[in-house]
């Protein structure tokens, strides 16, 4: 078993000092060895296969989803560019970790390189900064839709839909730039082994021997100003929109509008509440064992990615038509 590095201490990491002759500095090595699941090793074959499917079905739902709006002139509509969206991030979040995983899970392929494990931790955190920022835009799209209905295509324009867009990928792109810079100045202490299957920032900051303060509360700040920020945005948008909906007439009516909202509400869920839980299990829970924190942080980005084309393929008649006319096209 590996030994905890002295600079641990009750879940605190204590400056590290360089004139302790015991341990060597890591400041830049060059390559990291990813464990995969720590104490699950010997069923690691096994874990693969629902880890195998679930990606299966995420790159397959994904892809389906944006071949289906691209070729459906109906769909050229701000919620489903929004849509497009997500499933370019879904796609992006589970490739960028699960081919990884699967090579140690299968082949025992460990060894991953500095820059290439910065890089992967950058896409991770960027694309889930990215996804949330695509929620709270979606929120607004049903918001518009709902409220202010007649007004809809006039406000929700094209070159509006755009600058929407961009914005959320610069946000997410700036906010978690300073991660992997961090990353690279650190001094790893005595062993360049991450207790994890992908280069998780968590994971990294347990290696460090330094103060890591600023580190430790930039990760916190980003978790309140980005995650608990569109949560507020997105909890705002439903409060109005729940208004709308209860000030029609009929329960039909209700019913009806409320559905338009459903499957967007179904993949906030998904998204956010894995999310929540594996920051809380970081944050709080000590005690937890550590498989079950490496099992909880690949949930959040392969479950999300999984279920989001299901969710939209099931509840929206435009994207279930097209599809079934997909498949009985090809079956003729």
């Amino acid at each position: 078993m590996q030994e905890t590095p002295f600079c641990l201490r009750v879940g605190h990491l204590l400056p590290y000092s360089m004139s302790d002759s015991n341990t060597t500095d890591f400041t830049n090595p060059s390559t990291f060895i990813l464990l995969g699941i720590p104490g699950l090793e010997a069923a690691h074959v096994w874990i693969s296969i629902p880890f195998c499917t679930m990606y299966a079905i995420a790159m397959s739902g994904n892809f389906t989803i944006l071949v289906i709006v691209k070729t459906e002139p109906s769909l050229h509509v701000p919620m489903y560019y929004f849509l497009c969206m997500l499933a370019v991030s879904d796609l992006v979040l589970s490739t960028s970790t699960l081919p990884k995983t699967l090579s140690i899970f299968w082949f025992n392929s460990r060894e991953i390189h500095f820059s290439a494990c910065l890089t992967q931790m950058y896409f991770i955190h960027c694309f889930l900064a990215m996804e949330s920022g695509i929620f709270v835009a979606m929120a607004f799209d049903r918001y518009v839709a709902i409220c202010d209905p007649l007004r809809h295509s006039t406000i929700l324009t094209n070159p509006l839909v755009a600058k929407i867009s961009l914005a959320v990928v610069l946000r997410a792109g700036m906010v978690i730039l300073p991660f992997p810079f961090l990353a690279r100045q650190w001094p790893y202490c005595r062993t360049n082994i991450i207790s994890h299957a992908y280069c998780e920032y968590m994971a990294m900051l347990k290696l460090v021997c330094a103060d890591i303060l600023v580190s430790s509360y930039y990760g916190l700040l980003l978790a309140l100003l980005v995650t608990a920020l569109d949560v507020f945005f997105i909890a705002l948008s439903y409060t109005q929109i729940l208004r709308a909906i209860f000030r029609l007439p009929t329960k039909e009516d209700r019913l009806k509008t409320f559905g338009t909202c459903v499957s967007h509400l179904c993949v906030i869920l998904a998204f956010y509440i894995p999310v929540l839980f594996s920051f809380l299990t970081h944050r709080f829970g000590h005690n937890v064992p550590p498989q079950f924190h490496v099992l909880m942080a690949n949930m959040y980005l392969l479950v999300p990615a999984m279920l989001n084309p299901i969710i939209y393929g099931v509840r929206t008649r435009q994207i279930r038509d097209r599809l079934l006319r997909l498949v009985t096209h090809k079956g003729m």
